[in-house]
Order: C-alpha cells, then sequence, then structure tokens
C-alpha cells in the first residue's frame, strides 16, 4: 500500500467509525459496517456496508427511512475527512448477518468478494 494510499484508508477508518458508534445508538438492528475499496480507482470504488443481524430488521429499518439516516450520516463522515462520494446510493448498501450465514455459512470475507467493485 502507498504511503497517500494508507493516508486515505486511515482517514476512511476514522470516518466510518464514527458512522458505526453513531449508528448502533440509533437503529434497532444494526449491528456494524465495512468497507472495499480498490485505491486505483479511488473514490468511485469504495463501497460501505451496513450490516443488520437479520432480515426482519433491516426490512424495518428500511421501512423506517433508516436508510436515508445512514447516507446522510456517511456523506457527513467522509466529507469530514475531504472524501467525497459522487455515487452515495449505489456505493453503500445494506446486508444481514442472517443473509451471510444462509448464503456463505457466516463467512463475510467471501461474501464481500463477490460484491461488485464500481
Amino acid at each position: 500500500m502507498k504511503k497517500s494510499d494508507k493516508k486515505i484508508d486511515n482517514a476512511l477508518r476514522t470516518a466510518l467509525t464514527k458512522v458505526c458508534e453513531s449508528a448502533l445508538g440509533s437503529v434497532e438492528g444494526f449491528v456494524w459496517l465495512t468497507h472495499t475499496v480498490n485505491y486505483n480507482a479511488f473514490p468511485n470504488s469504495l463501497c460501505v456496508v451496513c450490516v443488520f443481524e437479520t432480515d426482519q430488521q433491516l426490512v424495518r429499518a428500511l421501512d423506517e427511512k433508516h436508510d436515508d439516516y445512514f447516507y446522510t450520516l456517511i456523506s457527513h463522515e467522509l466529507n469530514a475527512v475531504n472524501i467525497k462520494l459522487n455515487h452515495l446510493r449505489q456505493q453503500v448498501s445494506f446486508d444481514t448477518e442472517e443473509a451471510c450465514e444462509r448464503s456463505h455459512a457466516g463467512k463475510w470475507n467471501e461474501r464481500l468478494k463477490k460484491r461488485t467493485l464500481h
């Protein structure tokens, strides 16, 4: 990893940690988030995945428009570290522990590899 990539990675981790901490106290069923990125195509390659415990909790969160909360929070925190996403709604997705267990035996590394990076 190049030195400039390491700086971006640290800024991403800081911003997304703040998002996670805020959402844990605000959105029922939300448990963690992660990201994937190809620094050769940054920031368009950045994908953030917000994970809920169950499918039902995710459906409820989406019904209650908590996806908008995540989009706003992620945008705000990334902008605070000078990272702007041009396609925020395409670069943030939602998933569940339940779905990962069902289709990938709980192996998140395999599940995340199958996601399309921009």
